[in-house]
């Protein structure tokens, strides 16, 4: 029996191998990743930073933005010092678009600029021209730095930073938009670079009221990608003239181009062309509603099926990703089970096998001793059989609370992972629609001259209050001050914001600094709990929170002087809250102590280790 185990155990093993085998001899890698991605054939092509930054980008491709972020700094720190002028150029084009992703436009543009300077020293302009393969890569950069110049006026705090300021930011997207538009090539993709940058200049335009302007940058767009072929981006831009047309009064001329915009894209159900189709409705509702013409509240409708259809497939998109993690995770765990059983299996036959040889000699040994000792055997059998059984029965047990655990533990990084993405849709569609919305009822109060009714103030005081309460909403499913500051300012605005009159909370940091995000998030939300545990049942006058960080661990004391609780077992297993606290500690290796009295306030003590920390200062040196 055991033998023929055996075979089957070889066999499955070969298959694996033969398998595996077959599936990588069928991987092919590509020749020249940065020729074929970027266009550049570097020198020394085996380098460990040219493969580091392969995997740099495609993480950044992934979205994985933070460990996109931490290779591309770690390869430009190399180039830069082994003046490698080509890499350093493309990491810190790389770092300029992860900060561009995650709207941290500052840094974006000093690692735009910086780029600019080593694509100089790589490809250095003559004083005729600039070499015609270079052209590319200037066009692409002075893209860039004009959209962060944009992008930094668009998103400026008026209440704080002055007239004068903005006027600068927007004088400096125009001049590199300029520089763009002097390149001579006339390759597809420069042309597509100055069709982007024309659109982006005439919406500077439109909205400085310079509608000539505005209309000359969006003619030119078109022509560009009238002539390159490109529909999707065609019906873009007539968008963007129509735009110009509707902010003039010409509600005709505009309705036209509206029409004409969404020919072009009619039978196109890309996501990109069903995005574009749905603003040109959108628009030509708002021409028509100004003629009076009621088909405008038909092609209204039709704006709002296409953003109910886009808003279910995004819906739909985070769900099947969230049920296919949540299924990994319960195969994964099924397979654990398996195995701990396959093991626990191995180990009780073993047991059997040494029991049952142990069993043969003793009955040859005392097969002739009296019925006392025969009795006497059974019962030293029997208590082995008992401790045996106790045995497996604490394995089981065991088993049970792990697999609780980790079951525990899925429910809690789905229910982060959920509320991240809610937040990241909040912030980056609902909110950009409400600005949208805002944005052409500013443009109709300018074309009604100062007679608005009351109806479009209300209208306008009704979607300012929707998108601070969308943005409300969005800092509360995720912190915004833990994604940009960290932990330490997180929970002191957290104790700030829960402390009153009647109790109040102190915050004591030593030695913190910012750490990898995911982290951040579970340590937040484990301390978030046992600020929540205090104010709902602790009835305390004052509560203390310790976070240090001392040898590769981070320490956590939260402390009250309330009414306290029982630490037996049975209370704590009633707590929902803190079996989640053990269950996220217990998944980050770490260590959860608890004690209280009743009416002699409650102490809770955490340890973890620090996982991949990522040092603030580190950031801030190359910022």
């Amino acid at each position: 029996m055991i033998f023929l185990k055996n075979i089957k155990k070889i066999t499955f093993f070969v298959l694996l191998i033969l398998i595996s085998t077959k599936t990588h001899s069928n991987i092919k890698k590509p020749k020249d990743f940065f020729k074929k991605s970027f266009g550049y054939t570097l020198i020394n092509k085996d380098s460990i930073y040219k493969k580091k930054f392969e995997k740099a980008y495609k993480k950044f491709k992934r979205k994985n933005y933070v460990e996109a972020l931490k290779k591309s700094l770690e390869i430009y720190e190399y180039s830069k010092e082994g003046n490698e002028n080509k890499l350093a150029h493309l990491s810190a084009t790389l770092i300029a678009d992860i900060y561009d992703k995650t709207h941290d436009y500052k840094k974006s543009l000093a690692y735009y600029k910086i780029s600019l300077g080593y694509l100089k020293k790589s490809h250095p302009q003559n004083l005729d021209e600039i070499q015609k393969k270079s052209e590319n890569y200037y066009g692409k950069i002075y893209l860039r730095i004009g959209g962060a110049y944009q992008k930094l006026y668009r998103n400026i705090n008026i209440s704080t930073d002055t007239l004068n300021h903005i006027q600068k930011l927007k004088d400096s997207a125009i001049y590199f938009y300029n520089k763009l538009e002097n390149l001579n090539s006339i390759n597809n993709d420069l042309k597509q670079y100055k069709a982007i940058s024309y659109n982006n200049l005439s919406s500077i335009y439109q909205m400085d009221s310079l509608f000539t302007k505005a209309k000359i940058y969006a003619k030119k767009a078109i022509n560009i990608h009238i002539e390159t072929g490109d529909k999707i981006n065609q019906a873009r831009s007539q968008n963007n003239l129509g735009s110009v047309y509707l902010s003039l009064g010409d509600y005709n001329k505009a309705k036209t181009i509206y029409l004409n915009g969404i020919e072009l894209i009619k039978n196109n159900n890309s996501q990109k062309a069903v995005k574009y189709k749905a603003n040109l409705y959108y628009n030509l509702a708002w021409a028509m509603r100004n003629l009076k013409d009621y088909k405008a509240y038909d092609f209204q409708e039709r704006y709002y099926e296409i953003e109910d259809n886009l808003r279910d497939n995004e819906v739909r998109g985070i769900i099947q990703e969230i049920t296919a993690k949540h299924k990994e995770n319960l195969e994964q765990q099924k397979i654990e089970r398996v195995k701990e059983q396959r093991k626990l299996f191995e180990a009780q036959e073993s047991k059997t096998n040494i029991l049952f040889g142990a069993l043969t000699l003793l009955i040859l040994i005392v097969s002739g001793v009296v019925i006392y000792n025969y009795k006497l055997r059974q019962k030293n059998l029997q208590l082995k059989l008992s401790e045996s059984n106790l045995l497996q029965q604490q394995s089981i047990e065991k088993l049970k609370s792990e697999a609780h655990t980790k079951i525990l533990n899925a429910a809690i990084d789905g229910k982060e992972s959920e509320r991240k993405e809610i937040a990241e849709i909040l912030h980056d569609n609902v909110s950009a629609l409400l600005s949208s919305a805002n944005m052409h009822l500013s443009a109709t109060k300018k074309q009604l001259h100062n007679n608005t009714p009351s109806e479009i103030e209300k209208t306008q005081a009704i979607i300012l209050e929707a998108s601070q309460k969308v943005r409300d909403l969005s800092h509360n499913l995720v912190s915004s001050i833990l994604l940009k500051f960290g932990l330490e300012y997180a929970i002191k605005d957290v104790a700030k914001k829960y402390s009153n009159s009647e109790l109040k909370f102190d915050v004591s940091a030593n030695n913190i600094h910012r750490y990898n995000q995911e982290f951040e998030i579970k340590i937040f939300n484990v301390i978030q709990e046992l600020i929540n545990n205090i104010i709902k049942h602790s009835k305390a006058n004052n509560a203390e929170i310790i976070i240090k960080e001392e040898k590769s661990q981070l320490t956590i004391l939260v402390k009250d002087d309330g009414v306290g609780f029982s630490t037996s077992s049975s209370s704590l297993n009633d707590g929902i809250g803190l079996n989640q606290i053990e269950a996220r500690v217990k998944m980050m290796n770490g260590k959860l102590t608890i004690n209280s009295e009743i009416n002699n306030g409650a102490s809770i003590f955490i340890s973890v280790p620090i996982q991949q920390q990522k040092r603030a200062s580190k950031l801030s040196s190359v910022s």
